[in-house]
């Protein structure tokens, strides 16, 4: 049991330490940093993601685009990509960093509300149309509020991945929780490394949770019980 007694002395010993609770390097701004690259990439990918895919699974032209889309998902290195970026745009800016996690981003939310809108009963397309609605007045009245618990699905495996791999940011030099753990690594300073991946690991938790809250306030009743969400 010595390496649990380690890890929280660890863990008393980063949270404990006033100096990580001030300044540009407390657990504050590191949280905001990290918070600001996450949002802003998971809003990237979303105004990305479900216009195309509303517009894939309404038509049910450019499919192709979603199955390359969750392939590359799988096969796409969050490290590889962040070099690359650094290498072609510098590290003057934060979008070395952003591109990426936006790219690795995209396919969750891409593919389910892709597979949200394709989903829907046939049945219930032909009543929207038989009731005199139009192609863009079907989509927003009817499709997507039946396919909405699969679009914030994917919009919720983003989040969770984003938070996640932002912590690669640290890798050319930014902010965000990463730090602690990229410059615990390097000074040998296991409170920090420790520290900062359960603060990362918290802050996934907590996304986690909006997300699920935020499903049972938008989601209607009957919708849930027709749409299985994983």
């Amino acid at each position: 049991m010595s390496w649990l007694t380690a890890f929280f002395g660890w863990l008393a010993e980063f949270f404990g330490n006033g100096d990580n609770w001030s300044g540009s390097s407390g657990i504050p701004m590191r949280l905001l940093e990290h918070f600001e690259f996450s949002a802003l990439a998971l809003v990237l990918a979303v105004l990305i993601a479900v216009p195309l895919g509303l517009l894939i699974g309404h038509t049910g032209r450019g499919e192709v685009i979603v199955v390359v889309s969750a392939n590359l998902a799988r096969a796409l290195p969050t490290l590889g990509l962040l070099v690359m970026f650094v290498l072609l745009l510098g590290t003057a800016s934060i979008w070395p960093v952003i591109i990426p996690l936006v790219l690795l981003s995209i396919p969750p939310i891409l593919v389910n509300t892709f597979e949200g809108i394709k989903g829907v009963d046939p049945e219930l397309r032909d009543a929207a149309y038989g009731m005199g609605l139009r192609g863009g007045q079907v989509l927003g009245r009817v499709l997507v509020p039946v396919a909405l618990p699969l679009i914030l699905l994917g919009c919720r495996l983003s989040a969770i991945q984003v938070v996640a791999t932002t912590t690669v940011a640290a890798y050319t030099g930014l902010g965000g929780l990463g730090r602690y753990v990229i410059d615990g690594f390097a000074t040998k300073d296991y409170a920090s490394v420790v520290g900062g991946s359960v603060l990362i690991v918290l802050f996934a938790l907590v996304v986690q949770v909006l997300f699920t809250l935020a499903q049972r306030v938008t989601v209607s009743p009957g919708v849930s019980r027709r749409v299985k969400v994983r």
